[in-house]
């Protein structure tokens, strides 16, 4: 089955590479690249331990979508960084290099790419030629409650791939509950440092 080739983008990078240089098309900036980077800062996810609540989400969209590889990716100024990953050995990547930062631009949408071999933006990507050799990629935006795009949730294969509309839908909802999961230990973490707060301004008023 022929794949259509998805239109070029407009800023090209060189990355090199043990094996020589390969040259990729990156994504443009989203419009809201200013703010979108402050929240996710907001969010203090970055750099973070794994944890198993996230951990259950790479492996349920794995199963459901029946890939090899699933990744919780986090697009941050530079680079993107995984808080959960399955069947992949790199913590991030270059950004340049990130289907991710393709995939934030459409946040309403899953982005899929069934062949990265007849897509121009991937078919030069280090990820692409070398390990882990992405083949297929399906990425669902990790969209906030303002409108912002902080990353994805995404699975990889390393032969071409089709999702089912229930394959979709299912990576879609599980994207949600990361969100959910990502604003419910925001707001705790809010409510911990209120009452350190409270607790500090008590014991300035007592003494």
């Amino acid at each position: 089955m022929q794949i259509p080739d998805a239109p070029a983008l407009n800023l090209t990078h060189a990355t090199l590479l043990p094996g020589g240089v390969n040259a990729t098309i990156g994504a443009r900036l989203p419009a809201n690249e200013d703010e979108r980077v402050e929240a996710l800062h907001a969010y203090r996810l970055l750099d973070t331990a794994p944890e198993p609540s996230y951990d259950a989400f790479t492996s349920i969209a794995a199963a459901v979508c029946r890939m090899p590889m699933a990744l919780i990716s986090l697009v941050d100024t530079h680079r993107q960084w995984f808080k959960s990953r399955i069947g992949m050995q790199q913590s991030e990547t270059p950004r340049e290099l990130s289907f991710c930062a393709h995939a934030i631009l459409e946040p309403d949408q899953v982005m899929e790419v069934g062949d990265t071999h007849l897509d121009e933006r991937f078919v030069g990507n280090a990820l692409v030629t070398g390990e882990p050799q992405i083949r297929f990629y399906a990425g669902a935006p990790l969209l906030t409650p303002d409108g912002i795009a902080l990353g994805t949730l995404c699975v990889l294969d390393r032969v071409p791939r089709r999702l089912s509309l229930a394959e979709r839908d299912a990576l879609q909802a599980l994207a949600k509950q990361v969100v959910s999961t990502i604003e419910l230990q925001q707001a705790a973490r809010l409510v911990e440092l209120d009452a350190l707060r409270d607790a500090l301004t008590g014991r300035w008023n007592r003494a």
